[in-house]
């Protein structure tokens, strides 16, 4: 298993990046991205607390670790340049946090993060079908979530990433040791979505293709 939307006490959770890397792999899965919510105040306090952290742990930890951000209530028209920023500070990944139901993102944030190039859009809402297009087009991954509150669209996600031929990915948005869910609960979550076995799978392997890409570029 792979998670990579994971947040630590660099943002809104009480675990350390240690401690979410360790309860990660307790868990079982094999890679994590460290992502905290960010903006134009803190990216470069994270990237340069969270980057060494972990290029270092990720070697006697047992589980792959990255260092990303979440791009965080950023105004639109700033999120193109954000994530030019965010990769010029070193961020490995970068997720920005989309329009959920379970909260107040401004609309417009979806298309900027697309056209912005993220690499996540994180539990994106009542996700448009235009924008779903775009996102297959630009190859930014939509994200299927095992938090509840950002779950209440999943199923919507699904059909529309997959009438676009949009690549998913399943994320636990982790913020405690609880958060971390097991090989089941996941695929259970994605077959709630209306997700098929194969897509599951797909959705799987594009997260493993990430990773060794990550892996690559960290080498």
């Amino acid at each position: 298993m792979i998670d990579l939307h994971v947040h630590t006490c660099f943002s809104d959770s009480s675990m350390t990046p240690a401690t979410a890397v360790r309860f990660a792999r307790l868990a079982g899965y094999r890679a994590v991205a460290l992502t905290d919510h960010a903006d134009g105040s803190n990216m470069d306090l994270i990237l340069r607390q969270v980057l060494p952290m972990a290029r270092q742990y990720g070697l006697y930890a047992g589980i792959e670790v990255f260092a990303g951000v979440e791009l965080t209530h950023v105004p639109p028209a700033l999120i193109p340049d954000a994530i030019r920023e965010a990769r010029a500070l070193g961020a490995q990944l970068v997720v920005v946090h989309g329009q959920s139901l379970a909260d107040v993102v401004e609309t417009g944030t979806n298309l900027a993060a697309i056209e912005g190039g993220a690499d996540v859009l994180a539990h994106p809402g009542l996700l448009t079908a235009e924008d779903a297009a775009y996102a297959a087009e630009r190859g930014v991954l939509l994200e299927i979530t095992t938090r509840p509150a950002h779950a209440l669209s999943n199923g919507h996600v699904a059909i529309t990433a997959r009438a676009a031929g949009a690549r998913l990915v399943i994320n636990n948005d982790a913020h405690r040791k609880e958060d971390f869910v097991s090989a089941e609960k996941r695929r259970a979550v994605a077959l709630g979505a209306g997700l098929s076995p194969a897509e599951i799978e797909a959705a799987e392997q594009t997260q493993r293709q990430l990773v060794e890409r990550l892996v690559r570029t960290a080498r």
